[in-house]
């Protein structure tokens, strides 16, 4: 250690009670996990770990690296490799490599914290740090949008006067009669992937989170915008989520490969499925609950019991990207659709494909409703496929851009009244009649 690197962490020993607060306890959750998110994650993570030290947990946060030196000593009176690293004044040595050093105050808490006992008021030291990390009350949105964002998620409120669609950290509430934005719901991840209401109507979940960083579901009071829980907190997006019929469980698919089976009551995970080898695009029950599906980038398509979520069966027709997937009533037969521009109609029981229907166009997620399915595609159309007939029954065009999202609005026992909405790339919301297909209006979802 250099003299004027040891001169150094004296004198911020000696600070530490004035720049941090000699009074408030370093937390590992609040004041070092973000930093080292922030500043060491990147070099020093599970997938890349320089000098063989990884930073991702608590647990790995003490582990030698190559050097062999002890990161963090057992008490204040040892060295600590990582305190020697970050207070360096040798630009060689020195971390954050070729970046900013971290501040005077940031270095202080590492010393407070080290001298406090190094302690991980966590629930498990191997969490990796962004589960470790509180759930953030995201900055309010901005007055107005430069430019849309994608509609990456859509959905009816359940008395079918608005229609939300996902902003940037936001829910944005429209009205159905003319379009107008209504409200905005904020504290919310920074982009919205899946929407789903609870079967009372008065809990929409919302599936969000930022590429490759962090995922989650936040359960907001629709009355009231407010978050009343988050859950399925992961290391990425949280892509779409289903509540299970007749049950508190809630699914949750994730670009971390994995599905999840969430207690809305408790917020604990029920269980974790791990069957995909690569992000878990979609899931869905079946109507009685009985039975759960996925689709992956995998290229695979499964089903499994509902309670236990043992694998059930596994489809691989598709050869591509699945993105999509229902469980049609009796519990006997699946439609998937992908990458591949077909939706497929296979057996449960032997993973058979018994019928396909030409799409033309590459498919995203699946709203079923009684004998039709609703998909939207990336050439700018949602299509209606009559389960009865296997055939394409409906089309509706008029989007500009790929369509990402749409959903449905039962007409009251009034099928004029029968409603879809659907959401594009370049930000535009439209709704259709049902009836005929026809545009009933369109507006760029942007405050």
């Amino acid at each position: 250690m250099s003299y004027h690197a040891y001169l150094s962490i004296l004198v911020l020993g000696s600070l530490t009670g004035m720049v941090y607060g000699a009074d408030a306890p370093v937390s590992f959750r609040t004041d070092i996990a973000p930093i080292l998110q922030d500043s060491c994650l990147a070099c020093h993570g599970a997938k890349k770990a320089e000098g063989g030290y990884r930073v991702d947990s608590y647990k790995e946060l003490f582990k030698a690296g190559d050097s062999g030196e002890s990161p963090i000593g057992a008490n204040a009176n040892d060295p600590s490799e990582l305190v020697r690293r970050i207070s360096c004044d040798d630009e060689s040595e020195r971390m954050p490599a070729e970046s900013e050093p971290l501040s005077a105050d940031q270095i202080a808490k590492f010393q407070k914290w080290i001298a406090e006992g190094a302690k991980f008021d966590g629930e498990n030291p191997a969490q990796t740090l962004a589960l470790v990390i509180p759930p953030p009350t995201y900055a309010s949105p901005p007055k107005h949008y430069g430019h849309p964002v994608p509609i990456t998620a859509v959905a009816f409120s359940p008395d079918g006067r608005t229609v939300i669609s996902g902003g940037y950290h936001e829910l944005n509430v429209w009205n159905v009669e003319n379009g107008a934005l209504v409200r905005r719901v904020p504290n919310v991840g920074q982009r919205v992937f899946a929407m789903s209401f609870s079967a009372d109507g008065k809990t929409l979940g919302v599936g969000c989170g930022e590429p490759g960083k962090s995922g989650e579901v936040r359960l907001i009071d629709f009355a009231t915008g407010e978050v009343k829980g988050v859950t399925a907190r992961t290391s990425d997006v949280v892509l779409d989520i289903a509540f299970r019929p007749g049950t508190s469980e809630l699914a949750v698919a994730s670009a971390d490969s994995s599905i999840r089976i969430v207690d809305m009551q408790t917020l604990k995970d029920v269980r974790t499925i791990a069957s995909h080898a690569d992000w878990v695009t979609s899931v869905a029950w079946s109507d009685d609950g009985k039975l759960l599906a996925s689709s992956s980038r995998d290229k695979s398509a499964k089903v499994y019991d509902g309670t236990s979520g043992e694998l059930i069966s596994s489809y691989l027709g598709h050869g591509d990207i699945v993105r999509g997937v229902s469980i049609l009533p009796e519990n006997k037969q699946v439609v998937s659709i992908g990458d591949d521009s077909k939706l497929h109609r296979w057996n449960i029981a032997d993973n058979k494909k018994v019928a396909e229907v030409g799409l033309g166009s590459d498919g995203s997620k699946i709203v079923r409703q009684g004998d039709n399915v609703l998909i939207p595609c990336v050439d700018a159309r949602v299509q209606c496929v009559d389960l009865k007939s296997n055939k394409v029954a409906k089309e509706f065009k008029g989007h500009s851009d790929w369509v990402l999202s749409v959903t449905f609005q039962p007409g009251q026992n009034d099928p004029a009244n029968e409603l879809v909405a659907s959401g594009s790339f370049d930000g535009e919301v439209r709704l259709w009649k049902v009836a005929d297909a026809s545009l009933v209006r369109s507006w760029s979802a942007k405050p």
